[in-house]
C-alpha cells in the first residue's frame, strides 16, 4: 500500500500537478515579461531619438528622457531580480546598469535649465581692436587702395 501511494505521488509530481511543477513554471512566466519591458523601453528610447533628430526643445526632450529612464530602470531591476530564474549573465546586468547610469546623466543634462552658454571673449574683444578691412568698412575714393576697377577689398 505504501509503495502504491509513493508511486502515485511520484507520478502525480512528474505529471506536473504538484508543488515542484508550480515552482518550475513560475520563472518561465516571469521570464516572459522581459520582452514586454524591453519593448517599452525601446519605444521610449526611439521617441527620445526622434525628438533629438527633430531638434525638439529642451523641455520636451526632458519629459521624454524622464519617461525613458523610468522604463529602463524597470528593465534593469527586472534583470537584477530575476538573474537566477531567467539565466541572465552577470555581464549583461553590468552593461545594463552602466547604460542606465549614462541615461541618468543625459537626463540630468537635458533637464537642467541652464540656457544657452555665452562664448568667452576673444583676444580682439579684450583689446578692442578694429576688425579686418572689408568692403563694408572701407571707403572708395582717391587713395592708396583705389585702382581703376574700384576697391580691391570689395572683391
Amino acid at each position: 500500500m505504501k509503495r502504491r501511494l509513493a508511486a502515485a505521488l511520484a507520478l502525480f509530481v512528474v505529471a506536473g500537478h504538484g508543488p515542484a511543477w508550480a515552482q518550475a513554471q513560475a520563472p518561465a512566466n516571469i521570464c516572459s515579461d522581459l520582452p514586454k519591458l524591453s519593448d517599452e523601453a525601446q519605444k521610449r528610447g526611439n521617441a527620445v531619438s526622434t525628438a533629438m533628430k527633430a531638434k525638439a526643445d529642451r523641455k520636451q526632450v526632458c519629459v521624454l528622457m524622464s519617461s525613458f529612464v523610468v522604463a529602463e530602470a524597470a528593465v534593469v531591476k527586472f534583470l537584477a531580480d530575476n538573474q537566477t530564474w531567467c539565466g541572465i549573465p552577470a555581464e549583461a546586468i553590468a552593461n545594463s546598469k552602466a547604460n542606465h547610469e549614462k541615461s541618468l546623466k543625459f537626463r540630468t543634462i537635458a533637464c537642467t535649465d541652464s540656457g544657452p552658454q555665452q562664448k568667452p571673449p576673444s583676444l580682439s574683444d579684450a583689446i578692442k581692436s578694429t576688425p579686418t578691412d572689408s568692403s563694408s568698412n572701407t571707403k572708395t575714393g582717391h587713395g592708396t587702395f583705389d585702382t581703376l576697377t574700384g576697391n580691391p577689398l570689395a572683391k
